[in-house]
């Protein structure tokens, strides 16, 4: 008797981390749902059955999963990857478009986790992985709400996971660095630029627009979220790509002013004169 596949449900597949990582799912023989927000739709996938899901509405949350449960009967591996981005300095960025991002990035994966939960507190086991970002543990000048999203993300796994072992359900964090999507051109402008930060700003978007020209390819990213799907013993943590891991070991290992003065170089952000030097002065 053949045993029936695993079901996967995977936001935020219409390109980059998320398309690579329905699509590995689905080779590796999951019943994969893919979700999409735009009302024109999303180009196909070999093996995944698209859906359209807003993470930030909770009613189109609920009929996607409604659906994929009735379809079904069952959801094993949830996969939160969908997200947006802002370039900008933090006071470029007014509270309305940060808690439009957050309600995106992280509110979207609450209302997404909450409503798949019930399901798979009753069939007693399920994963859900959740995208996070080496950002959810360091720095990002002029990306600064995003990197709270990431952040909050990461503090919110592992305080789930926490919660939800007892009934046979664990939570990993996937931890990418620079990867190679169109997550730069696809993220918003600061909505209320301000003149004395352009110059540094236009220096950071075009080091990033570099830096993620040269990142992993999303199935580097993909394979790591395979690995924590099928995993007898899944992690709470995984680094995806061998600069997040160098990037993780760094931040457990490195004295605070390397890494203070690794952010800053690859960030092309100068010296300050007094800042820089004079920092531990001010702290009491």
């Amino acid at each position: 008797m053949n045993q029936r596949p695993s079901v996967a449900l995977v936001t935020g597949v219409s390109s980059g981390i998320g398309r690579s990582v329905a699509k590995t799912l689905a080779e590796n023989g999951f019943q994969v749902f893919g979700t999409y927000r735009k009302p024109n739709g999303t180009d196909p996938i070999p093996g995944v059955e698209l859906v359209r899901l807003d993470v930030t509405d909770a009613a189109s949350v609920a009929e996607a999963v409604a659906m994929v449960i009735q379809r079904t009967g069952r959801i094993d591996v949830l996969v939160n990857n969908a997200g947006a981005g802002i370039i900008g300095a933090a006071e470029e960025t007014s509270l309305a478009q940060a808690q439009q991002l957050f309600d995106t990035n992280f509110f979207g994966l609450v209302r997404v986790t909450r409503e798949v939960l019930p399901h798979l507190r009753a069939q007693r086991s399920g994963r859900i992985i959740n995208m996070g970002s080496v950002l959810g543990f360091l720095p990002a000048p002029y990306a600064a709400f995003y990197a709270a999203t990431k952040h909050a993300i990461e503090g919110y796994s592992e305080s789930l996971d926490h919660e939800i072992r007892e009934f046979g359900i664990r939570v990993s964090v996937i931890e990418p660095a620079l990867t190679n999507t169109a997550f730069g051109a696809n993220a918003a402008d600061a909505d209320s630029p301000i003149e004395s930060y352009a110059a540094t700003r236009e220096r950071v978007r075009q080091a990033l627009h570099e830096a993620l020209h040269l990142g992993d390819d999303p199935l580097v990213v993909a394979r790591v979220a395979l690995r924590a799907a099928t995993s007898l013993r899944p992690k709470l943590r995984y680094t995806a790509g061998s600069l997040a891991r160098r990037l993780s070991l760094m931040h457990k290992l490195a004295p605070a002013t390397v890494m203070d003065k690794g952010i800053r170089k690859a960030h092309n952000l100068t010296a300050t004169p007094d800042s820089d030097t004079n920092i531990a002065v001010h702290r009491t």
